[in-house]
């Protein structure tokens, strides 16, 4: 009978208890990934693999892909727009460059905390007089005004984000129910889908004055909960953003397995299991491809009836540089053409989160 070394059991057992310890970094490290992608940190998942020892190169080789193309990309971009935009004129004069449009973000940022400060001193104010009016016992004079300043930089952009969340709430609630009735009926079907394909392509210019038309005719007064001008925008939102959700749920209904539905009719389920058992888990991942689709196109839409229809938000903050025409205008413009495109790309990025965390594709 053979001896086994100690120190070469040792040694091994080590090797093994590496090893172990490797493929739960390795198995955590793939959990992350799936909020890594979510967030579009992609590129830190190689990363992590190479300083756990899993083929440096390899990894080094897709982080170069994932981080160091793209951010060469944006160089490139910004050197060619540094050195071209000086060069073009316009009637505003020069384009901006990258330096001028980065001093603009700083001094709407100095706009804002100085509009702030003003909004402070107003209500102090207004507390003092309020105070003294009741120390002098006429109580009923103490009147409570909003300050109406000019709004700042970030709250046209806080009002844009609740517009579009608005409509696009309404457009869910329309669009993912008649999709369900029109997946799971083909009478349904039929008449629906002649009213999304004519009213699909309307443009959001052609809803905008019926829209104000039949808001100012039902909404007369302000008093309510909803400015008038909120919800024309978000009215808009609604009936142009709910086509792509409708019809990626109609599709994700009437894909479902047949055999599915075959089981359903078997175990007799009634209307209401079969859609929250099987149908909405089975047809989420296109549901929410539309629903994506749809916060795009939405977002989209209420920029320009923001600008058309001069409703606050980041549209009008558009409109009104290009009417000022001072010489900082144009840069003032593309700030808010990146915060534009900025938050366009966030509001991607929750409802991918959000779908992450809802389907069946999740791979955390």
């Amino acid at each position: 009978m053979t001896a086994i070394d100690p120190q070469t059991l040792s040694e091994a057992e080590k090797s093994a208890e590496k090893e172990a310890r490797q493929a739960r970094i390795f198995t955590r490290i793939n959990r992350m990934d799936g909020w890594f992608q979510v967030l579009g940190l992609a590129w830190l998942t190689p990363i992590l693999k190479a300083a756990a020892g899993d083929n440096p190169r390899a990894q080094m080789k897709e982080v170069w892909q994932l981080l160091g193309v793209p951010l060469i990309a944006i160089a490139v971009f910004l050197i060619a727009w540094g050195t071209l935009a000086p060069k073009v004129q316009t009637s505003l004069g020069a384009i901006p460059g990258p330096v001028q449009v980065w001093e603009q973000v700083g001094n709407l940022h100095a706009d804002h905390l100085r509009e702030k400060d003003k909004a402070a001193a107003f209500y102090e104010r207004q507390d003092a007089r309020n105070a003294k009016l009741i120390e002098a016992g006429k109580a009923d004079k103490v009147k409570q005004r909003t300050y109406t300043g000019k709004p700042t930089y970030y709250q046209q952009i806080w009002t844009s984000i609740t517009t579009v969340f608005f409509g696009f709430l309404i457009a869910t609630v329309v669009a993912v129910p008649v999709g369900i009735a029109a997946g799971l009926s083909k009478t349904a079907n039929a008449a629906v889908n002649p009213l999304v394909q004519i009213f699909k392509p309307v443009s959001p210019l052609a809803w905008l004055p019926i829209v104000t038309m039949i808001v100012s005719a039902v909404y007369t007064t302000n008093d309510g909960m909803f400015s008038k001008s909120f919800l024309i925008s978000a009215i808009t939102v609604t009936l142009c953003s709910l086509w792509p959700t409708l019809i990626n749920t109609a599709l994700g209904v009437s894909s479902i397995d047949k055999d599915l539905v075959s089981v359903s009719k078997v175990l007799k389920m009634n209307t209401w299991t079969k859609i929250t058992k099987l149908v909405l888990p089975s047809a989420l991942p296109l549901i929410f491809t539309g629903l994506r689709l749809s916060l795009g196109v939405g977002w989209m839409v209420l920029i320009a009836a923001e600008m058309l229809a001069q409703n606050p938000g980041l549209g009008k903050f558009v409109w009104d540089e290009f009417q000022n025409g001072s010489s900082q205008s144009l840069a003032k413009i593309m700030v808010a053409v990146f915060t534009i495109g900025i938050i366009g790309f966030l509001l991607d990025r929750v409802m991918y989160a959000l779908q992450s965390l809802f389907t069946f594709t999740n791979n955390r």
